[in-house]
């Protein structure tokens, strides 16, 4: 067989398995996304071994995460991210924070020293905005305050984790913390979502016509597409996720007058790419390292840790919002996915992490993804018309 068709089979496996997956899962009244990642889950090692993750799938996979991101931007106004803005920044803090904090205790009790403690802690901080935006799509409540301050704070989380992650980095290799260095990183993300958000709207709000100067009659969607490869390509160049740059660009253009019709043309794109992403999160992970009770026993705490963490700390931070819109930002919160496994990985190419930790860390990963979505579909049912969605209108 060879290089391509091998590589078409394997896309052809976690294509089908992504769609029997989220078929179950939504019978099950779940979201799809949880049967995409339990589906890579069983073709990955874990289970049937038929999936080996390579740099093509990877990349397949990122693509299709950008595409999320960029289509949940062209559904926020900067006007409705304005309104929660401190409330966001306050919950995107907390969540940091707090969940650092247990992690680190948590590996002091393991055995880890200072330095090693900090970089297993940062497993535990950044959401992964890809899985949370994904199940809020499908619940349809993305116009919701809640859902607007949990990717408003997933944003300035992400900065965050970024940051820290430089700083255990750099405590691991002995380099010790260059405070001007790290400043210049922080400097740098925050001046970059504050050019898009606060400039880059704008400068899509009045050329909005540009969009239909080729002769292309696809122009609006090609031009789009290329904005957000373009801004992924600058957020990861100065150290922030991807999906984040994908995501102001989704932003800028929803200010422009073909954000519906670009909505309607992204869905079968979006129906073709974003499930390699979720499925390749559950194909990362190997669960044969976890068949001891101590190995499980173990699993339990770290996962109640990063729930609980996200769950306290953010939700505690969107208290003004009302008890039951705390809860649902914290849950919001909770899932790490993507973010985590970089971390994971990053800690056993250092050689921080054995093979026990590093199945541990991406296997929290995967439980928080999993188990946010289920807990966050009652709660939104529950809210009702408790608080009106926000104004979505241009």
């Amino acid at each position: 067989m060879s290089h391509t068709t091998a590589l078409l089979l394997t896309l052809f496996a976690m294509y089908a398995a992504a769609q029997v997956g989220g078929e179950i899962a939504q019978r099950a009244k779940l979201p799809a996304v949880v049967g995409e990642i339990l589906a890579g889950c069983i073709l990955g090692s874990s289970v049937l071994d038929w999936v080996t993750v390579t740099e093509p799938v990877e990349v397949l996979a990122e693509i299709g995460a950008l595409l999320l991101l960029f289509s949940v931007g062209l559904e926020m106004h900067v006007d409705d991210l304005k309104r929660v803005g401190w409330v966001a920044t306050g919950v995107g803090i907390a969540g940091v924070v707090l969940p650092f904090c247990l992690g680190a205790l948590w590996a002091h009790r393991a055995g880890y020293g200072g330095p090693k403690a900090m970089f297993v802690a940062a497993a535990f901080v950044a959401t992964s905005a890809g899985i949370t935006a994904r199940v809020l799509q499908e619940l349809g409540v993305i116009n919701y305050t809640e859902s607007r301050v949990i990717l408003g704070a997933a944003v300035i989380d992400d900065i965050l984790a970024m940051l820290l992650l430089g700083v255990v980095t750099a405590l691991q290799s002995g380099q010790g913390v260059q405070i001007g260095r790290l400043a210049l990183v922080l400097a740098q993300a925050v001046g970059f979502v504050a050019l898009i958000v606060l400039v880059g709207t704008r400068a899509m709000r009045r050329s909005s016509g540009l969009l239909d100067a080729p002769i292309n009659p696809l122009s609006p969607l090609t031009i789009s597409l290329g904005l957000c490869l373009g801004l992924a390509v600058a957020a990861s160049s100065i150290g922030l996720a991807a999906i984040i740059g994908a995501f102001l660009a989704g932003m800028a253009v929803a200010e422009t007058t073909h954000r519906h019709t670009l909505e309607v043309q992204l869905r079968p794109i979006m129906a073709l790419l974003v499930p390699f992403f979720f499925v390749v999160t559950g194909a990362q992970v190997n669960l044969r390292e976890l068949g001891s009770v101590s190995a499980l026993g173990m699993l339990g705490v770290v996962t109640m840790l990063a729930i609980a963490g996200k769950l306290v700390g953010c939700g505690a931070a969107a208290w003004s919002l009302g008890w039951r819109s705390a809860l649902i930002v914290g849950m919001g919160m909770v899932p790490r996915g993507e973010v985590g496994i970089i971390v994971a990985s990053l800690g056993r190419r250092a050689g921080v992490f054995s093979d026990l930790i590093y199945a541990i860390v991406i296997a929290m990963s995967l439980l928080t993804a999993v188990v946010a979505p289920p807990v966050l579909v009652p709660l939104f049912a529950s809210r009702g018309s408790g608080r009106a969605p926000a104004n979505t209108a241009p």
